[in-house]
This record gives structure tokens, C-alpha cells and sequence, in this order.
């Protein structure tokens, strides 16, 4: 077996992979002693079917298994021994030679093969993101007294003006420093993000992205949403080191704060409010048991962490904004 590595750039690796049939061998050895110990055919004892009619029925699929398996191995081998800290999976090259799989035969495998690029970003006082001040806009203060007049009376419940308007402008000044935060929290990101200047192999990852998806979705849907997607990865390697670089950590109590808030901002989303403490708990238990939902709380967790110590480290430059101005910036 010869491994051949080609350095394309910075972020791309091109891999040859020759195997002769001696490599294969052995794997493709035992995956016929355990299909005959398990083969069952008519006329023959469970364990005695020949090798001969193993081969015939199974080979073409013990040999694909047995040379994946050398193919696995060999590239894991290399990927550790070289320790790079490999995007997706490789994956086989536009220029892959054409194979016959046929028993015997050599065989040569071209894959590419994409490292994540390193991230050094440095945070300092003299970094400034603006955070707005959203006012509220009378027009819509106006709108929403006139339908809480209408939803109170409608509910038969008396309510002064006074205290209608009282509503009204908690609500409004809630909703609107839920929307100037989750904009500071976007330009603190997108400012980092092109600080660090971080360089992708788009290319590489776009193929990735086809094949990883495995025909959910297509080469056109990719290119449409690679942007989003690009500068989502971007963030998440700037986050990642910071996260080294002032040695945050993301404790049990930092989980379990976060998988409870998830859970009431979930009940609240169908207007279920004052669910008992321990309801909340056994639902955020529930959460964070299943893997996937895990991983979005601790990006979550991460994200926070960050983003906090970032807020408290530049120069935060406050704008008054009216909410009809801030609808209206990219």
C-alpha cells in the first residue's frame, strides 16, 4: 500500500491511495470465514457452505467492504499521524481514476481532503460595536392600546387607560431591547468574524455539504445558502478560539440554567405560563439526554460566554434609534 500526499494550499490536501491485493487480503479473509459461518443455503449445514459459492454470491461486497475498511484505516492513520483537524471527511477527487472491482485487482483512490484554517483574533478596548437604543414608535404604542382596549372588553375585564398604556409600553420597550440585543449580539459576530479574516476552502466545502446531505439537497440550494452558512462556520471557529483563548469554560450548572430557560421560553410560545420549578427540571433533564438538542444548548451556552466577555472588553458605543430607523439597517 502507498499513501501519496499532495499539498494544494493552505487548506487543501490531495490523497493517492494505491492498494494491491496483498493489502486487502486479510479483511477480506475474514469477512468470508463470518459470511460462511452465518450463510444459510438450502442443501447445505449452517457453517459448511463452500467458499466457492460465498465468493460467487457475496464477493462483490466483501471486496467493496474489505478495501473501504483498508481505505478507512489508512486515511484515519494519516489524518492523526499528521494532526490536522480535517473539515467534514475527505472526499473522492473530480479526477478519481475509473475502477473495476473485481477480485485480484489493484487499485489507486484520489481523495480531497480540507483542513480547518487557524484563528487568532485579538480583543481589545479599541474594538467598537454600536448598540442602539430603540424609541418607541407612537404610531404602534397607538395600535396596540387601541387593541388591548378591544381584547379587555371583549374579556369583560375593566382596565383604566392608565394602566392599559402602562401595559403597552413594558411590552413594547421588552420587545424592543430583545431586538436591539439580538442585533448588538449579530454586529459583535459579524465584526469579529471579518477582524479575523478567516479564509474557507468554499470550494471544498460546498461538494461537502452535497454529499453530506446525501441528496436532500442540491448543488444550486447549497450555493444560494452557502453565504449564511459560511459566515455561521466563520463565527463558530472565532468563538471556538476565544473560547481557548480566556479559557472559558461551560460547567453542568451553565447546561442545566440554559436547558430550563429553553423549556419556559418553550411553554411560553403556547401561552403556558407559571409551570412549576420542578416540571421545568424534569423537561430540561429531558433535553439535554438527547444528543442533538445537547449540542444546540452548549453552542448556545458557548455563544453567551463569548459574547459576553467580548461585550465587556471593547468600547460599546450607544445610538438612540427610533424602531421605524432600525427596521430599515441591513
Amino acid at each position: 500500500m502507498k499513501l501519496t500526499d499532495k499539498k494544494i494550499d493552505e487548506l487543501n490536501y490531495q490523497l493517492t491511495l494505491d492498494l494491491t491485493k496483498e493489502d486487502y487480503a486479510e479483511p477480506q479473509r475474514k469477512r468470508i470465514t463470518a459470511t460462511r459461518k452465518n450463510a444459510d443455503f438450502k442443501g447445505f449445514r449452517k457453517g459448511n457452505v463452500p467458499e466457492s459459492l460465498i465468493r460467487k454470491v457475496y464477493g462483490e461486497q466483501i471486496l467493496f467492504e474489505s478495501v473501504n475498511e483498508v481505505i478507512s484505516k489508512s486515511l484515519d492513520e494519516y489524518i492523526k499521524s499528521n494532526k490536522l483537524n480535517v473539515l467534514g471527511e475527505p472526499l473522492p477527487a473530480e479526477n478519481q481514476p475509473q475502477l473495476e472491482w473485481k477480485d485480484g485487482n489493484d487499485f489507486t483512490f484520489v481523495f480531497d481532503l480540507a483542513v480547518s484554517p487557524e484563528v487568532s483574533v485579538d480583543v481589545v478596548k479599541e474594538d467598537t460595536v454600536t448598540k442602539y437604543n430603540i424609541t418607541i414608535d407612537e404610531k404602534d404604542k397607538t395600535q396596540m392600546v387601541e387593541n388591548l382596549k378591544k381584547y379587555y372588553d371583549e374579556k369583560k375585564e375593566e382596565k383604566s387607560e392608565e394602566d392599559i398604556v402602562k401595559e403597552v409600553t413594558e411590552r413594547l420597550e421588552g420587545q424592543l431591547k430583545q431586538e436591539a440585543d439580538w442585533r448588538f449580539n449579530r454586529d459583535i459576530r459579524d465584526f469579529f468574524v471579518k477582524k479575523a479574516d478567516v479564509k474557507l476552502p468554499e470550494d471544498f466545502l460546498k461538494r461537502w455539504l452535497v454529499s453530506a446531505n446525501e441528496g436532500k439537497v442540491s448543488k444550486e440550494d447549497v450555493e444560494k445558502d452557502f453565504p449564511a452558512f459560511a459566515q455561521d462556520f466563520k463565527w463558530q471557529l472565532v468563538r471556538g478560539s476565544l473560547m481557548k483563548k480566556y479559557e472559558l469554560k461551560i460547567t453542568d450548572a451553565d447546561m442545566d440554567e440554559a436547558a430550563k430557560a429553553y423549556v419556559a421560553y418553550q411553554y411560553a410560545m403556547y401561552g403556558i405560563g407559571n409551570v412549576p420549578e420542578e416540571m421545568i427540571a424534569e423537561a430540561a433533564k429531558n433535553v439535554l439526554a438527547d444528543r442533538k438538542q445537547f449540542s444546540t444548548i452548549e453552542e448556545q451556552v458557548e455563544d453567551t460566554k463569548v459574547l459576553a466577555k467580548i461585550a465587556e472588553t471593547i468600547t460599546v458605543k450607544t445610538k438612540k434609534i427610533t424602531s421605524e430607523k432600525f427596521r430599515e439597517l441591513k
